[in-house]
């Protein structure tokens, strides 16, 4: 399945891009992340959280959407 991944802030940082597309043949979020935290190592340390194709999702719900995002912890103000 070809994902589209779109990260802010600090994790665009980290991954040095705001936006990629991959293919993906894992089933779960975990898995995905799994994947990212290889490519990306530096995103382990980030806390996050994730939606799938506008909805925010766990580690366990299924891979089904063709957009992720990876939203790091947002300021009040």
């Amino acid at each position: 399945m070809e994902v589209t991944i779109k990260y802010f802030g600090s994790l665009a940082e980290v991954t040095r891009c705001e936006e990629e597309n991959l293919f993906f043949s894992g089933s779960y979020i975990s898995e995905l992340l799994d994947f990212l935290y290889t490519k990306y190592s530096g995103l382990k340390d980030k806390e996050f959280q994730v939606a799938q194709n506008t909805e925010l999702v766990s580690l366990i719900d299924k891979l089904t959407g063709n957009q992720i995002v990876l939203l790091p912890p947002f300021a009040g103000g």
